[in-house]
């Protein structure tokens, strides 16, 4: 498996709060947000609940510290959670794959969606740099997302917001324009 891949952990996990909406609400939410990653599935109980909350700002600030220019703060943040949740790798090889890394099935379900999501993190920034980390710039959105442009130019987590960006400022250009005609 590509440790890399891990990272997508953290997109869904802090994904799920938005201004609007915490769609982390109760254990069901959490067993939805789990169905996707069955090796990451198990009994939980509201306290798992609570420790994924608290893994989603964790992971939410290493972004913010990132796109804030603090790359020193968003580093020592993964590396306290790289830490607090070691990876234990381990070999596998499944379903007519090749040979390939995972990460052991040990410790409660928050533990192991941490070290994965953590490690995911600390590989995808090791190898396209801190800068790629991005918070979407969307008034009404704070997804995060890794930016996977050539050029490092993305703004926004979806066309959507990107679109919805567009739109706004346009429609504030054209109230500009007749502000300054003398609303005519």
């Amino acid at each position: 498996m590509d440790l890399a891949s891990y990272a997508d952990l953290v997109i869904e996990l802090v994904n799920t709060q938005d201004p609007a909406e915490d769609s982390l609400r109760d254990l069901d939410a959490l067993h939805e947000l789990l169905k996707i990653r069955p090796h990451l599935s198990g009994r939980i109980t509201r306290r798992d609940l609570d420790a994924m909350r608290e893994l989603r700002a964790e992971l939410r600030a290493i972004f913010v510290s990132a796109t804030e220019g603090d790359e020193e703060a968003a580093i020592d943040r993964l590396n306290s959670l790289l830490i607090q949740h070691p990876v234990h790798p381990q070999m596998s090889g499944h379903d007519g794959q090749r040979w390939h890394l995972h990460l052991t099935e040990g410790g409660s379900v928050p533990d192991r969606y941490a070290a994965g999501a953590a490690m995911g993190l600390a590989v995808k920034i090791s190898d396209q740099g801190i800068d790629r980390l991005g918070i979407c710039r969307a008034a009404s959105c704070r997804n995060i997302f890794f930016d996977t442009t050539a050029d490092g130019s993305r703004r926004y987590c979806s066309d959507r917001c990107a679109g919805r960006a567009t739109e706004a400022a346009y429609a504030a250009r054209l109230a500009n324009t007749d502000q300054r005609d003398g609303g005519q």
